[in-house]
């Protein structure tokens, strides 16, 4: 059973899988862009960069760190999606990023970087949608907000916009790269990733069931 009681399936873990992949994907074009990730992504590049450590190897260690106050006071939001995004998507940032830097070189034109950030939203989207559809636990720091939510008299939404800005408040002064790419992705995945769980991962991960 998962967090939620629901039977865990083949097809609910593939799409979780899934997920983590397409996410990891749409974080590597929006670092290709030039014009700035999500605000946890634009914090962690910038933190690796100062550490002196692979994106995947940072990425890792930024996930144990914050898995703490989930294992506290957050444990219902642990899952198996949980360690898989925690210890594979930053994996996935650094081999599509190569895969991009070798099959089109750089992003130098703001026509062709606006092009990126635009494939970048869509990507990530759909990835979140699918992640969130499996329902088989969130990353560390997607339960951030969502513990905030459960003890402040906030919205989940509010809780969002208050931990990706603190991120990004972060990284701006550790000199990362904050942009564009940032602010679409603070204020304009949500309606896109709506867009894709009701006519894609609801119909493809819907959970049905079985008649006794």
């Amino acid at each position: 059973m998962n967090i939620l009681g629901q039977r865990i399936t083949l097809r609910r873990i593939l799409g979780m899988i899934a997920g983590v992949v397409i996410i990891g994907i749409g974080i590597a074009v929006f670092k290709f862009s030039h014009l700035g990730n999500d605000s946890i992504s634009a914090l962690n590049l910038r933190l690796a960069e100062l550490a002196g450590l692979p994106f995947s190897v940072e990425n890792i260690i930024m996930n144990l760190c914050l898995f703490v106050p989930q294992l506290l006071w957050g444990r219902r939001y642990i899952g198996l999606g949980t360690v898989i995004n925690s210890l594979c998507i930053g994996f996935v940032v650094t081999a599509t990023g190569d895969v991009l830097a070798a099959a089109f070189g750089s992003a130098d034109t703001l026509p062709l970087q606006l092009f990126w950030v635009a494939v970048g939203v869509l990507v990530v989207a759909l990835g979140c949608s699918l992640y969130q559809t499996a329902d088989l636990g969130v990353a560390p720091y997607d339960s951030l907000s969502l513990m905030l939510a459960d003890r402040l008299p906030v919205p989940y939404f509010g809780c969002r916009v208050f931990t990706d800005a603190l991120c990004a408040v972060i990284a701006y002064l550790l000199g990362g790269l904050i942009g564009l790419g940032t602010l679409i992705c603070a204020f304009g995945l949500g309606p896109f990733v709506q867009f894709f769980t009701k006519h894609f991962s609801e119909k493809v991960l819907r959970y049905s069931p079985q008649k006794k």
